[in-house]
């Protein structure tokens, strides 16, 4: 891993007219800031298809390997002849700095679906969407006719579909692709235009010298193309319904733990499968990505399982995962593995080992390292090793500002102001705690594009306990200057990550 630095910020908060960031001149304006202040990195959230009945986390998708529409840039599909801008007339006025995913869903299915419409004969004749479907034909099929039958049943859950088209009967199925044809037609069109996009972006990423860092969830959706077209992957009952569902343990920061109610893998039945499931997974992955940040890698290891139907975590047990077995298959099929491993939390040295074992770095937060026993702490900078990513803070933390005005207890900010060296306030906090991230021993080092703007709690991307309100926060155009771009590319050069 070359020293590099960069910015975590989603695609989302990109800002755009169309009330939601995309592909589109946010994310061209987005890469030249970063490129003028010298980031190499540039990391962003899952980008698999949202709800707003599901919270619009990008943890929480309707498929693992498919993209979010909502993601598509109206501009470039103008550029590119697929839309006409009188069909961005009437379109809402919508909030500058969050998402309104209710209005921004049903503005821009709107457009695609009418962009569609004009659109089919071209794309009959269009050779790269036969080619794209070639590329792609591993999960396209299966999330596109999900997604249709979701759409035909009103967004039900796929085990409440007629027990043939959940239990995917063949004579069903075959009689859904015919009843179904223009929907699932429809589905594949907005993932032909999402991927071509996706392809320029990386070409405009790649002409800048910036990697793009994805992220990838360990566990999937139960409602999700994924379950239901490979249910022998996870551990479900003769009704297709969870035996046992995902958390962790009860710990210091939860005293029932977390129940997160993701299906746990059967991970017997993937090992007879030489893991062909998740090889392909990690495939997509790589060819979308320059590195994949995996969440909550330590489920390679051993993973806590709940008995579906329980309030709390509490009654769970550890189960071991094949995770050296597993990656030995996945080293077996890439060249490289450019998989950064989400190590935070209680980890055990049976993780560790294996995350060493393949020579994956893992994640530093500086913000976890102000309290007591500081000087043995993993997180503080001068514990950190090469091999690994320090970050301010990430998507799950608050702000470093909102961090160092709410949640800091007086002794934590006294050893904080004795690491720095100097006594700073709240408007100071982000950008020193940026100066000892950047000045890590760590290969990588990043930052929200929060805390280079110092905001306070309220930009905060994500707070893992709220039910309401996440995922919104949106950048302004005004809100990159040159000043702030010159500080930047000051600091990166100052300790060699340029």
């Amino acid at each position: 891993m070359h020293r590099q630095s960069g910015v975590l910020l989603h695609l989302t908060s990109l800002p755009s007219e169309h009330g939601i960031g995309d592909l589109g001149p946010g994310a061209a304006w987005f890469a030249d800031f970063l490129h003028a202040a010298g980031q190499g990195l540039w990391q962003i959230l899952p980008i698999g298809p949202t709800s707003p009945a599901i919270g619009n986390s990008p943890y929480s998708s309707f498929s693992a390997f498919a993209a979010n529409p909502l993601l598509i840039s109206p501009d470039l599909l103008i550029a590119d002849g697929w839309m006409l801008p009188e069909d961005l007339d009437g379109r809402p006025s919508f909030p500058k700095d969050r998402c309104d995913y209710p209005e921004v869903e049903a503005y821009k299915l709107g457009i695609l679906r009418r962009a569609f419409d004009r659109s089919r004969e071209r794309l009959a004749a269009e050779p790269l969407y036969a080619q794209f479907r070639e590329e792609h034909a591993v999960w396209l099929e299966d999330y596109c006719l999900f997604a249709a039958i979701k759409a035909e049943h009103g967004g039900r859950v796929w085990t409440g579909w007629p027990a043939e088209l959940r239990d995917r009967d063949p004579a069903a199925l075959e009689e859904a692709r015919r009843r179904l044809a223009v929907t699932i037609e429809y589905m594949r069109f907005e993932q032909f235009l999402f991927f071509s996009q996706w392809k320029a972006f990386r070409k405009m990423l790649r002409a800048r010298r910036i990697h793009l860092v994805g992220d990838a969830p360990i566990y999937v959706t139960f409602d999700s193309a994924d379950v239901w077209a490979n249910p022998d992957c996870f551990k479900l009952d003769s009704e297709k319904q969870p035996e046992f569902v995902a958390g962790v343990p009860p710990d210091y920061f939860s005293e029932t733990g977390q129940l997160w109610g993701n299906p746990v893998f059967d991970w017997d039945r993937l090992r007879q499968r030489r893991f062909d499931w998740w090889v392909e997974r990690v495939r997509h992955n790589v060819a979308l990505y320059d590195f994949v940040r995996i969440d909550h890698f330590r489920g390679f290891a051993g993973y806590w399982e709940i008995p579906a139907g329980e309030k709390t975590a509490m009654n769970g047990r550890w189960v071991d995962a094949p995770g050296m077995e597993f990656f030995e298959t996945l080293a077996a099929s890439f060249p490289c593995l450019p998989i950064i491993a989400e190590d935070l939390g209680v980890i055990t040295p049976d993780v560790r080992e294996l995350r060493d074992r393949f020579g994956l770095p893992g994640m530093k937060i500086v913000q976890f390292c102000f309290g007591w026993g500081i000087g043995r702490n993993g997180d503080a900078p001068h514990n950190h090793v090469r091999n690994a990513v320090a970050y301010t803070g990430t998507h799950d933390n608050n702000t470093t500002r909102g961090w160092f005005r709410d949640e800091l207890s007086d002794d934590d900010r006294a050893r904080l102001f004795a690491y720095a060296g100097h006594a700073f306030g709240e408007r100071e906090a982000s950008w020193e705690l940026l100066r000892l991230t950047w000045g890590s021993c760590a290969a990588f080092a990043l930052c929200p594009m929060q805390d280079l703007l110092g905001l306070d709690r309220q930009a905060r991307m994500n707070t893992p306990s709220k039910a309401n309100g996440n995922w919104e926060w949106r950048l302004s155009w005004d809100q990159i200057t040159g000043e702030l771009t010159s500080r930047l590319r000051d600091l990166t050069e100052l300790f060699g990550r340029c």
